[in-house]
Formats: C-alpha cells, structure tokens, sequence
C-alpha cells in the first residue's frame, strides 16, 4: 500500500492534481477553505481533514498547492497550520512564492524537524488535467527518488536543484517568459488586425515562422478570438509572478528593461480590467486604445 499523503490546496491546480494521486492509489487527506471543493475530492474517494493542521496529522508528507506567498505562508506557519501537525515530515509546495519566501519557509519548519521542499509547476489547467505538467524540483540528491515516484502521477520531473529557492528561481524565469509572450503577442495582434489582417491568418502564418509562442499557439486561438478568456490564471497571479521576478533579478542585479515593461502592462490590465480577470483580458487593455477587437469571425 502507497503512503499517506495529505493535499491542501484545490483549487484550478490542486483539484486535478491530487486527482491523480489518488487514482494513482494514494490515501489521500485534502483540505480546503471551499467546503464544495473537498466534497469533490472525497466524492472520489478522499478523506476530509477540518484544517492544515489536521491534514498535516494524518499524513507524514504533505503538499500544498495555494495562489500566493502570503497564503503559503499561513497555512505553513500560521494558527492551525502544517506546522502543527504531530505527523507531518516532509512539506512539498507546489506553490509560485519566490526563491527568498522559499527560503524563509525552508527554515521556519526546520526548526520543528519538517523536510521543505520547493517544487513549483507550470502548464496551466490543461497540464494539470492531463498530468503533463512541468515539475520544477529542487531536493537533495537523496530525495529526488521518492520524490520523482510521488511527483511523476502529476508531469514530468525536473531535478533543478538541491536547495530551497532554486525551483521558485526556474518558476520565475519560465513565467516571466509566458507572460512577456502574451503581452508582446497582444499588440502586435492589435497592430495587425487594426492595420486590416485576418487575426486567423496572422496566427497562422505566425505559428508557422519565428514569432510561435505559447500566446499564439495557445491562448489566442483558445481564449482570446473566441472572447472565452477562460484559462483559469488570473491578472493579479500573473502580476504577482512577474513581481516576484523582479525582485530576484533585482537582488541578484539583473537587468530588467524588458521585465519592467511587462510588469507596467499587467498592471494596467489588473486596474482597469479587474484583478480577478482571466490573464488573457490584457489584450483588452491594448484593444481599448487602439479601437478594435482582436476576435474570431
């Protein structure tokens, strides 16, 4: 019989994610603020815990997948938290919080014998769903075995690392990456379907030369021409994520010309969109100046 593993945490990501788990034959204990969204769980099979801290009672490792450093945070180390629990060994946060966060988690649990390890995801929903995402590991040498067995039923395995940090670090790097590529994407969109281009066909002929990127083979086929603005991420996360970036480059004087763009535009698209809009609503911010809409026929 596979270990006990306690999951907090379900929300677009978590719910899928520890679907597989259990579907790959781990008890699982789940935890959740949203009452539907642990009935869910249990409905397949779960069991319910009633907060962190009792999840982090029944399982000796236990994952969390949460939106934000701060909430990370407080369920790690805060009243009723994982860090309480009179079970728990190991911490896997699949979390984007920043390497220093990480760091700051990492030593905090020590203290009471609890393993952290940073491994961060990235693939969205759809990864998530087809348990095809990219699993951003940093461990020691000796863990990356058990680690690689639990974390392969959610992706592919990367073995980044071996201290706490180094996954949020290749996080970053990646979403600032997804993100320069949507901004950048939706106005030269904007630029050729004002000057009179099929937006169809300037996808088409972009995902067949040099500028195929994740936002023309993705998100503006899927979400954007169809106005569905539906992949599940939202303003404020990605604004957070490029934040996030900034202020490690910055710490370790990395340029950021670029970086600094792109975290002006999301910005913009949290103020006048609205935070909790699907990331794909930047193109609006673009489209408003400009006066026309890049959308389907």
């Amino acid at each position: 019989m596979k270990e006990p593993i306690g999951f907090i945490g379900l929300g677009n990501m978590g719910k899928p994610m520890a679907t597989h788990l259990l579907n790959a034959g781990y008890p699982l204990t789940v935890f959740d603020t949203r009452e539907e969204a642990v009935s869910a769980l249990v409905d397949c099979g779960a069991k319910a815990a009633i907060s962190a801290e009792a999840t982090a009672s029944e399982a000796e490792t236990v994952i969390m997948s949460l939106p934000t450093p701060e909430i990370v945070k407080d369920v790690a180390l805060g009243p009723s938290g994982i860090i309480l629990g009179s079970k728990v060994k190991t911490l896997v946060d699949l979390s984007t919080i920043g390497p220093r966060a990480a760091q700051n988690l990492s030593a905090r649990l020590a203290i009471k014998g609890i393993n952290f390890v940073d491994s961060p995801v990235s693939g969205g929903i759809s990864g998530a769903e087809k348990g095809t995402l990219a699993v951003m590991l940093s461990c020691p040498d000796q863990q990356i075995t058990w680690l690689r067995n639990l974390l392969g039923n959610i992706g592919n395995v990367f073995h980044v690392g071996t201290e706490p940090g180094l996954g949020q670090s290749m996080k970053l790097a990646n979403n600032l990456l997804s993100a320069a590529a949507l901004a950048i994407t939706s106005e030269a969109m904007v630029m050729g379907v004002k000057a009179g281009l099929d937006p169809h066909i300037m996808l088409e002929v972009i995902n067949a030369g040099s500028g195929k990127n994740t936002a023309t083979q993705d998100k503006f086929p899927k979400a954007i021409l169809t106005r569905s603005f539906d992949r599940g991420f939202t303003n404020s996360l990605m604004h957070k994520d490029v934040e996030l970036f900034l202020e490690e480059a910055q710490s370790l004087k990395v340029p950021t010309g670029v970086a600094s763009a792109v975290q002006k535009l999301w910005q913009t698209a949290c103020s006048e969109i609205g935070p909790g809009a699907d990331f794909t609503t930047i193109v609006q911010c673009v489209e408003n100046r400009a006066g026309v809409e890049v959308k389907g026929t």
